[in-house]
């Protein structure tokens, strides 16, 4: 029995000053979360009830999908990520400290290290393979610009599991099942979302697929095609076609003065040749060597795969007196010819084919034009480096793909061997031999998903939430809650929903009923039921929708039959 006058509730009209997305805005003004420190926030009161629903249908799915609960510790040893080799190469984003002995600490944004030493101190035998081991627990990842509310925080909620396995038909079974199991949930939520191929990013392993919010506001770009291919753009791939024909003579290479043109449009209207005749050479730094990096000229270059290709544990662009003192000359001008030995070489695949092409002479103010492989430079050595863009040919069938946004909510991995073999997570197979476990991994944001679901569903006048997330299913509104009457239907509703198990709030406040009504439309809550007013004097209760605003006046009596129907409709199961 909740009443809003009893219950933990302040909602504003002010627009936070840090919120850049929607579901940002909302969740402040609405009263779900309070802002503690950058990226760090209390869940209030009507925000943890959402948050909790989106872990019961989680857990849910999860134990239907045969994985096994439980908790570890948030601090972990600093031992552990050593043994794995993470300590160093994840980076800036671990926080790290120390406790009073001095011995080092992180707190936990992933887990693979912890569950990895728990399995292998209690599994010897394959014959106690296969299984998945889960938790919901709090993350925390020193991001450098957190933003975005639970979007993007630094500490956030997330359900993380771990299977382990003996072949790789097991890992298999495992991945199709947490698949599934993902697919329930989000199904469950009646969200719009989509699985799409994605990098493994700090993680590691064979492959992953993250599964994405469908949101004009979300801040992954994702390709698709009718034909059933879809990726993130760190993932994506595309069939290019070459820019020239492979017949074209070769022409005499020649420097060309171009005082002040440093970009590839400029450069390109000022010699008279198409962008994709220009080939971008790019200068970037990782933690062990500096690299030249070629793309097309109306292309961009993905850094993921870049990075990938590298095998690079950090990678950022050279700053501007690096790539003088590496190349000669100011941004804009470099080249891949008579670079120093230092700067390592390596080309896109939409370079492989250009002949005649225009590239920076690494001189002030000066492009090489007519500049072709094999009898100009050696061909570096060729990788796929491109970010795909929309209308790009599909990897698969060809058709255009399609470029939309979405958020991503999970993400799922073929680990394989990597953290097992590091920390020496054996068993023993039918032979007797040694070998080291088969491992994926699955994390779901909780929070970031909750958050996922207002950003696509929303209006101008607040969240809209879906049944199976909203804090409560029914709002109750008397008008004029000093009257005696309109306080006797309105009590009698509410104990009589809350008997049937219905989650309602009852704002049984003193107050305007434009404000209610603001309030109401703020907070979101599916179905709204109002006592009083000029419907009561007739009789009747006026019950809507808070998606569509439809509104419908039924007799008292009738109320309860009504509210419970509309539920069932929307997949309420409610008692007979």
């Amino acid at each position: 029995m909740t009443r809003w006058s009893e219950f933990y509730v302040h909602t504003t009209r002010e627009v936070p000053s840090d919120a850049e997305v929607i579901s940002h805005q909302l969740m402040v003004r609405a009263g779900l979360i309070k802002k503690l420190a950058a990226g760090i926030y209390t869940y209030l009161p009507l925000g943890w009830r959402s948050v909790a629903k989106m872990a019961a249908i989680v857990r849910r799915e999860m134990d239907a999908a045969g994985a096994v609960e439980l908790s570890m510790p948030a601090i972990q040893p600093a031992e552990l990520w050593q043994e794995s080799g993470r300590w160093q190469r994840y980076g800036k984003e671990l926080l790290r400290m120390r406790d009073r002995h001095d011995r080092e600490f992180c707190f936990g944004p992933t887990h693979e290290e912890v569950v990895t030493d728990l399995v292998r101190r209690d599994v010897r035998s394959y014959r106690q393979l296969p299984f998945n081991l889960y938790q919901i627990q709090t993350k925390f990842r020193d991001e450098i610009r957190p933003r975005f509310g639970l979007m993007r925080g630094r500490e956030f909620l997330m359900k993380d599991a771990y299977s382990f396995g003996a072949t790789e038909a097991q890992l298999d079974e495992a991945y199709e099942a947490m698949r599934r199991a993902y697919c329930a949930i989000f199904a469950a939520c009646k969200l719009e979302y989509t699985m799409v191929e994605a990098d493994t990013g700090t993680i590691g392993g064979s492959s992953s697929h993250e599964f994405m919010v469908v949101a004009q506001t979300g801040e992954s770009a994702v390709v698709s095609c009718p034909c059933g291919y879809g990726a993130n753009v760190e993932k994506a791939e595309s069939r290019l076609a070459p820019a020239v024909a492979a017949e074209e003579a070769p022409e005499e290479r020649r420097a060309v003065p171009t005082p002040g043109k440093s970009s590839v449009p400029d450069v390109a209207a000022f010699l008279g040749v198409p962008p994709e005749r220009v080939v971008k050479t790019l200068i970037y730094e990782t933690e062990k060597e500096f690299v030249a990096a070629l793309v097309r000229g109306d292309r961009e270059i993905n850094e993921v795969k870049l990075q990938n290709a590298l095998a690079a544990d950090h990678l950022a662009l050279a700053s501007e007196e690096k790539v003088e003192r590496l190349t000669g000359a100011a941004l804009g001008f470099a080249g891949p010819i008579g670079l120093p030995a230092e700067l390592r070489l390596i080309a896109d695949e939409s370079v492989r084919e250009l002949r005649n092409f225009v590239c920076g002479a690494n001189e002030a103010d000066t492009h090489l034009v007519g500049v072709n492989w094999g009898r100009d430079l050696p061909l570096p050595p060729v990788a796929d480096l491109l970010l795909v863009a929309a209308g790009d040919p599909c990897p698969r069938c060809g058709a255009p793909l399609q470029l939309s946004r979405g958020i991503e909510v999970g993400h799922i991995f073929k680990l394989g061997t990597k953290y097992s073999e590091a920390m020496r997570c054996h068993f023993t197979d039918e032979t007797g031999a040694e070998r080291p476990m088969i491992m994926g991994c699955y994390g779901l944001g909780i929070g970031r998903t909750v958050a996922a679901a207002i950003e696509q569903n929303h209006d101008a006048d607040g969240i809209v939430w879906p049944l199976p997330l909203a804090p409560f299913e029914v709002l109750l509104v008397t008008l004029n809650a000093a009257d005696e009457e309109t306080r006797r239907v309105a009590d009698e509703l509410h104990a009589r929903l809350g008997a049937l198990g219905i989650e309602v709030l009852y704002d049984d406040r003193d107050e305007r009923p434009g404000v209610k009504f603001k309030d109401a439309d703020l907070v979101g809550i599916p179905l709204r039921v109002v006592v009083g007013g000029k419907s009561l004097a007739a009789g009747q209760v006026e019950i809507s929708h808070r998606r569509d605003r439809a509104k419908e006046a039924v007799p008292v009596a009738e109320g309860l039959q009504s509210i419970l129907a509309r539920l069932a409709a929307e997949g309420r199961k409610t008692p007979a």
